[in-house]
C-alpha cells in the first residue's frame, strides 16, 4: 500500500485526500431508478433468481405507487410475456456491485452466528452502505483515470483543476454520493476505464489487449446502453489503420488487422452476455430492452437546443462548467488531431442520440444526467482549454477563480435540487434559482448539513415525502415527436 502511495504524484495524492474527506457524503439510499439497478444484484445474490417482486414492493413510496394498483399489488402491466417483472434497467451496475456485496453478505451471515440480528436479505444497512461506498469508489477511480488522460494535453496543475472542476461542477456528485444506486457514476467509471486503456495501448495492442479492450467496451454498454457510441472511437481508429496498412503492406497487413478487430468484436459480444441473457429471460428476446422502441424516437427532429440550454435540465444551463469542457475539445484537436476528432465524433453522436430520445430531459434529473457518461471527455476538454488559455496568457488565478465560481454555483444548485427548493421534475425558474443562491442557500446550508450528518434518516424521509407529493402531480407521458 505504501509503495502505491509513493508512486502517486502530488496531484493524485490531493485527489485521494479530497475523496476521503467527501466519502461521508455517500448516502446508503436505494430509490427510484436505483431500485431496478440494484434488484439484479440483490435478487441474484440472495434469492438466486431474477424475480423482482420483493424489490418492487419494498421500494420508496413514489416507485411503489408507479407500479402497484389500489390494493398494493403489482399491476399486471408490470409483467412481461415471460411472467417476469419488467425490469428494463441495465444489469451492468450489479456486475460491479456483486463482488463487494458478496463479501458483505458473508460478513452478515458470520455476524448472525455471533448473535447479531442484521437480516441477510440484501435490504439491510450493510448492503446499502456497501453499494454507496462501492459506487463512490468506482467513480473516484474513473476521475483519477480521467486526470491521467488529461495530463496528455495539459500540465498536472491544469489537469488537477479540470478534474476537480468537473467532479464538483457537474451532475457527478449527485449520482456519486446522493443517488449511488443509479447507473450514472458507474457509467462514468466504465467510460474512463475504456478510454484510458484505449489511450494506454494505442501504440500497439496484442490480441490479448484487444480482447481486454473489448471486454471493457462491453462493460460500459452493459452499464448504460448509449455508451455504445464510444465504440466509434476504436472503430474510427481501425479505419485509419486499415487505410495505412493497405498502403504499406497490402493484403497481408489487412489480414493481420482483421484478426485483431475480430478479436475485439468477439470480446464485446461475449462481454455483453449478461445483458443478452437477462433480456432473453425477462423479455423473451435478446433484442428487447424494455425501453421505448427506437421507432418512437425523434430521429428527424431532435431536441438539439433544448437538451443543452433548456431550463428543463439543460446540460449547459444547469451545469455551465461543461460548456468550456466541451469547447476545450477544439484545443485537444489542435494538439492531437486524430484523438481530438475521435472524441468530438463520439460526443456528437452521443449528443444526437440523447437529443432524439423523447424524454431527453431525464424526468427527475439533476442537469442532464445522461451526459455523466462523458465525464472523462469533459475533464480532458477542460484541462486542454485551461492550458491553452494560460498560454495566451490568461492569469492562472483568474482561471482558477472562474472554475471555483462554477463549482460553488453548482453545489448551491445541487443543494436547492436535493432539498426540493426547486422542482426535481420539469423546468425551473432561473430568477428563483438565482435568488435562492444568494438568499436561501446561505441561510439554510448549515442547518441542513448538520441534519445530513447527524439525522440523515429523518432528513431523507422528509425529502422523499416531498418527492412523492411532486411525483403525484407530475405526468410522465412519452411526448410525441415534433
Amino acid at each position: 500500500m505504501k509503495s502505491v502511495w509513493r508512486r502517486l504524484s502530488g496531484a493524485e495524492r490531493f485527489l485521494v485526500a479530497v475523496f476521503v474527506v467527501t466519502l461521508p457524503l455517500a448516502t446508503p439510499l436505494v430509490r427510484g431508478d436505483g431500485v431496478g439497478y440494484y434488484a439484479y444484484a440483490r435478487s441474484m445474490l440472495i434469492d438466486g433468481d431474477l424475480r423482482f417482486e420483493k424489490d418492487w414492493l419494498v421500494a420508496n413510496a413514489s416507485f411503489v405507487r408507479s407500479v402497484t394498483d389500489a390494493s398494493g399489488r403489482i399491476r399486471p402491466d408490470q409483467y412481461t410475456a415471460t411472467g417476469y417483472v419488467a425490469n428494463h434497467f441495465t444489469v451492468g451496475p450489479s456486475l460491479l456491485w456483486l463482488p463487494p456485496l458478496a463479501l458483505t453478505h458473508l460478513l452478515v451471515l458470520f455476524s448472525q452466528r455471533l448473535g447479531a440480528t442484521i437480516p441477510a436479505d440484501g435490504y439491510a444497512w450493510p448492503y446499502r452502505v456497501t453499494v454507496a461506498l462501492a459506487t463512490a469508489t468506482y467513480a473516484f477511480i474513473g476521475l483519477v483515470l480521467a486526470f491521467q488522460m488529461a495530463r496528455r494535453y495539459a500540465s498536472e496543475w491544469w489537469a488537477l483543476l479540470a478534474t476537480l472542476g468537473i467532479w464538483f461542477g457537474s451532475s457527478l456528485p449527485v449520482y456519486m454520493y446522493l443517488n449511488p444506486a443509479w447507473s450514472h457514476a458507474l457509467s462514468a467509471f466504465a467510460v474512463s476505464l475504456f478510454l484510458w486503456y484505449w489511450f494506454r495501448t494505442r501504440a500497439g495492442r496484442t490480441i490479448a489487449q484487444w480482447i481486454m479492450l473489448g471486454l471493457m467496451g462491453a462493460l460500459m454498454v452493459n452499464i448504460y446502453y448509449p455508451n455504445a457510441m464510444l465504440l466509434i472511437i476504436p472503430g474510427l481508429d481501425a479505419l485509419k489503420t486499415y487505410a495505412a496498412g493497405w498502403k504499406i503492406s497490402g493484403v497481408g497487413q489487412v489480414r493481420t488487422l482483421t484478426t485483431r478487430y475480430l478479436a475485439f468484436a468477439g470480446a464485446v459480444l461475449a462481454g455483453l452476455l449478461p445483458t443478452l441473457v437477462t433480456r432473453r429471460i425477462i423479455f423473451g428476446s435478446v433484442l428487447e430492452s424494455g425501453y421505448p422502441s427506437l421507432t418512437s424516437w425523434c430521429w428527424g427532429r431532435p431536441w438539439f437546443a433544448e437538451v443543452l440550454f433548456s431550463s428543463n435540465h439543460g446540460l449547459f444551463s444547469w451545469t455551465p462548467i461543461l460548456l468550456p469542457g466541451s469547447v476545450g475539445l477544439a484545443w485537444v484537436v489542435a494538439r492531437d488531431r486524430e484523438v481530438g476528432l475521435y472524441l468530438v465524433a463520439a460526443s456528437v453522436v452521443f449528443y444526437y442520440l440523447i437529443a432524439s430520445y423523447p424524454t431527453w430531459h431525464g424526468l427527475s434529473s439533476f442537469s442532464n444526467r445522461f451526459f455523466v457518461s462523458l465525464t472523462p471527455v469533459f475533464v480532458i476538454g477542460l484541462a486542454a482549454l485551461l492550458a491553452g488559455l494560460a498560454r495566451r496568457p490568461v492569469p492562472a488565478a483568474a482561471l482558477a477563480i472562474v472554475v471555483g465560481a462554477l463549482v460553488v454555483w453548482n453545489l448551491g444548485l445541487i443543494f436547492q435540487w436535493g432539498t426540493k427548493m426547486i422542482p426535481n421534475r420539469g423546468p425551473v425558474d432561473w430568477r428563483e434559482v438565482a435568488r435562492n443562491q444568494v438568499e436561501a442557500v446561505p441561510r439554510r446550508v448549515a442547518a441542513v448539513t448538520a441534519d445530513f450528518f447527524t439525522n440523515r434518516r429523518r432528513l431523507l424521509a422528509i425529502i422523499q415525502q416531498e418527492d412523492l407529493q411532486e411525483a403525484e402531480s407530475w405526468e410522465s407521458t412519452l411526448p410525441p415527436c415534433r
